[in-house]
């Protein structure tokens, strides 16, 4: 891929005829891009210089527009070169630079990251508050790396944004970015997660998506503690977190499998052993609750006797 944040030059050539203005278009280039020029070693005549002129202005009056362009990986690239004198013959682009009049085009190629991730570093799964914890977020084959903002957060809390400590590096790479946190009570409560964006500046796109990566959190149990299930029915309680937790079953002391339909044997309190982010204990309590139309069909069996009996009697 190319590399961000090429400075291409523009170069002026042969003092003859008068100078045009003209678009110049090209595709982002897989490799720095080579102009040839038509007129090689070529001289210039610079003219005298006037009150408020600067000698660059004077030696080199090219223009570009835009002077900076911000793209992203495999799309077109437009600038505008013109020149305000006379007595130029041509305009041609040349990389890499020479000794000769040129302006330059900075062009900064950019690639949102293809992936985020985050994970937890160095943390117990019996947690004690005030305990430290590091959190690594990833960002994967991103550029420029120096425009890349990663915020961290538990819950919607905003943590901490830091930015890449990458410089120099245009080409698209991996980063980790690290933080340190204390453990606190709401921690085994939380969700952890990051995001990363690209901050181009003025000249570029101001609305590009942020990337989030999943949320990390400690195993939490889907029913409550003190459960009542009609007979027959699907036993409700399930326990998730991210990581996946390991989950063993216990009652009475004894590793079971959690029941499925209930009956009226599956009474009673299951305690559930969770292990993901943090390890986490779970006691329900289950009532099992008669059958639909249980009750009615006792009462009807009951009157439909108590009915039999008088005719009976009767007779």
């Amino acid at each position: 891929m190319a590399s961000p944040g090429w400075a291409v030059a523009l170069m002026l050539f042969q003092l003859f005829h008068s100078g045009t203005s003209y678009p110049v278009f090209t595709s982002t280039p897989s490799l720095p891009p080579e102009f040839a020029l038509p007129f090689p070693n070529v001289s210039l005549v610079a003219s005298p210089i006037t009150p408020g002129e600067s000698t660059q202005s004077v030696l080199c009056p090219l223009k570009i527009s835009p002077s900076t362009v911000v793209v992203r990986f495999g799309d077109p690239v437009k600038a505008n070169c013109s020149i305000q004198r006379m007595g130029y013959f041509g305009i041609g682009w040349e990389v890499p630079l020479g000794g000769q009049c040129y302006s330059k085009l900075t062009l900064i190629v950019y690639k949102p990251p293809d992936r985020v991730s985050i994970t937890f570093l160095n943390h117990s799964e019996s947690p004690f508050e005030g305990d430290r914890y590091t959190l690594q977020c990833h960002v994967t084959e991103v550029a420029p790396a120096e425009n890349v903002l990663v915020t961290f957060y538990r819950g919607e809390k905003m943590l901490a944004q830091m930015h890449s400590n990458t410089s120099s590096e245009k080409k698209p790479v991996t980063q980790s970015f690290t933080l340190n946190i204390v453990s606190s009570k709401e921690d085994t409560e939380a969700q952890y997660w990051c995001e990363a964006k690209l901050e181009l500046g003025p000249e570029g796109p101001q609305h590009l998506p942020v990337m989030a990566s999943q949320r990390l959190f400690a195993p939490q149990l889907s029913c409550p503690v003190k459960l009542k299930v009609t007979e027959g029915e699907r036993f409700p309680c399930e326990v998730t977190g991210n990581p996946q937790p390991s989950v063993t079953w216990f009652r009475n002391g004894q590793i079971v499998a959690p029941p499925s339909h209930l009956n009226k044997k599956d009474a009673g309190n299951y305690t559930i052993q969770a292990k993901g982010l943090f390890s986490k204990n779970f006691t329900v309590e289950v009532k099992i609750l008669p059958a639909r139309g249980t009750a009615n069909s006792c009462c009807g069996h009951f009157l439909l006797l108590v009915l039999l009996t008088q005719m009976i009697t009767h007779v």
